[in-house]
């Protein structure tokens, strides 16, 4: 940006101009009447050390730059930066906010090939200093992505329980069924809840909606999670889900994972990541 467009830097050059004129002026004036004028006119009463003082008129030009600075002044704290709240934490905010915008605009509609390269690079900068460049969540220092989306991560958490999403309901504890009802269950949820592939254990998964009620209590019977009471496994294994863990946050291993809510990605982006990390149990 052409710092001469904004007003306020130009007409602080202006005055910072009239200053350094002025300034040259006076003392060139008075440089010049030190040399030529002789001391005249009326004393003051006062005096120190025999030393008098001339009850002279204050000098017009000193005058001038002194009220001139005074309207300067009022000027810029009522009409420029100051009471117009201006900053630049404001001005990078705005500009920031228009980008955003620019930026859902371009990538309203994206394929898939463009999700999956625009959330490995998020992924990479956002996610990767924790879980690892390759999900796997370096030897249980963070959770372990790679196994998101199956049937195997929904019996690991049913038996260890959810710590750290932030929703009305609460934190689910740990050991609400034993290792076969979570297989059941999670039969029942990959099959016939999410209906995003087919049980590795399909004879398990009339067993597992029976135990689905359990479940249901916080959940809703359809999986939905009450209405944002609790997590929607109806999203689970799809892109949204992983969006809405980074909208609430999640404990883990090595501290709280904070939320994405924000600001600091566009749905565009969370959408993004949670497609490239359901694409890490696909490998």
């Amino acid at each position: 940006m052409n710092w001469l467009n904004d007003n306020v830097n130009l007409l602080t050059l202006i005055g910072a101009a009239v200053i350094i004129i002025l300034t040259v002026g006076v003392a060139g004036k008075y440089i010049k009447q030190m040399k030529t004028d002789k001391s005249t006119g009326e004393l003051s009463e006062d005096n120190w050390d025999g030393i008098g003082e001339f009850k002279n008129p204050l000098p017009m030009g000193w005058s001038l730059a002194f009220l001139g600075t005074i309207v300067w002044a009022l000027w810029y704290i009522f009409f420029g930066y100051p009471v117009a709240s201006f900053s630049q934490i404001g001005q990078y905010n705005e500009e920031v906010s228009n980008y955003t915008k620019r930026f859902e605009s371009k990538w309203a509609n994206p394929d898939k090939e463009t999700l999956m390269g625009m959330g490995e690079g998020v992924f990479l900068v956002k996610c990767a200093p924790c879980h690892g460049i390759t999900g796997d969540g370096m030897n249980g220092k963070a959770e372990d992505l790679t196994s998101w989306g199956n049937e195997e991560h929904i019996v690991k958490t049913v038996l260890e329980g959810s710590k750290g999403e932030d929703y009305p309901l609460g934190e689910m504890p740990a050991g609400m069924l034993d290792k076969a009802g979570a297989t059941a269950v999670a039969a029942y949820i990959i099959q016939d809840l999410t209906k995003t592939g087919n049980s590795k254990h399909p004879e398990l998964v009339k067993q597992g909606k029976a135990l689905f009620a359990t479940c249901a209590a916080c959940h809703g019977s359809d999986g939905k999670g009450n209405s944002g009471s609790a997590p929607s496994l109806a999203n689970y294994g799809k892109a949204q889900f992983v969006v809405d863990v980074l909208n609430h946050g999640m404990d883990g291993p090595i501290g709280k994972m904070p939320k994405f809510n924000d600001g600091r990605l566009t749905d565009i982006q969370k959408t993004a990541v949670g497609t490239y990390v359901n694409s890490l149990s696909e490998e």
